[in-house]
C-alpha cells in the first residue's frame, strides 16, 4: 500500500500539481471555496507562492488568490502522475 504525504496548500512549491485532502475551519469559508472549486478530490495547482503574502492557485482553469492562512487550512497531496 502506497501512502502519500499530506501538506498545506500554502507548503506546495509552485508548478507542482497536487490534490486537495480535506478543507478545515468553519462552514462559511467551505462555502466559499466550495463554489470556486476547492472540493476534496479536485486537482489544483500553485501558479505563484513567494513564501509570502498571497497564493496564486489554479483550480478548473481559473486563477484564485488565497491569503496565507486561507491556504494552510487546505491539505492536499502530491498528485499521482499517470505514465
Amino acid at each position: 500500500m502506497i501512502t502519500q504525504r499530506t501538506m498545506p496548500l500554502s507548503a506546495v512549491p509552485p508548478g507542482e500539481p497536487v490534490t486537495i485532502v480535506d478543507l478545515s475551519r468553519g462552514s462559511g469559508f467551505l462555502a466559499r471555496l466550495a463554489a470556486l472549486g476547492f472540493t476534496p478530490g479536485a486537482e489544483v495547482q500553485v501558479v505563484r507562492n513567494q513564501g509570502r503574502g498571497p497564493l496564486i492557485v489554479s483550480v478548473l482553469d481559473t486563477q484564485v488568490a488565497l491569503g496565507r492562512g486561507q491556504a494552510a487550512q487546505i491539505l492536499v497531496r502530491p498528485r499521482e502522475v499517470s505514465r
